[in-house]
C-alpha cells in the first residue's frame, strides 16, 4: 500500500508583486530550484510574531 502524503491549503491568497518583484522571486527560484511557494511560505514561517494579542484579533 503506497501512502502519499497531500497538503491541504488551508488558506489561498493572491499576492499583487510590482515587476522587480516578481523578477526577483522568480530569479531566486530559478537559482535554488525551489517553488514560489515553498519560498513565501518559509519567509512567512520566520517573521517574527509576539505570543500577547494586545490589540484583539483581527
Amino acid at each position: 500500500m503506497i501512502m502519499t502524503n497531500k497538503k491541504w491549503a488551508v488558506k489561498r491568497i493572491t499576492v499583487n508583486l510590482a515587476a522587480q518583484e516578481a523578477e526577483k522571486l522568480d530569479k531566486y527560484c530559478q537559482q535554488t530550484g525551489r517553488p514560489a511557494t515553498d519560498v513565501i511560505r518559509e519567509l512567512i514561517r520566520g517573521l517574527p510574531v509576539s505570543d500577547d494579542n494586545k490589540e484583539g484579533d483581527r
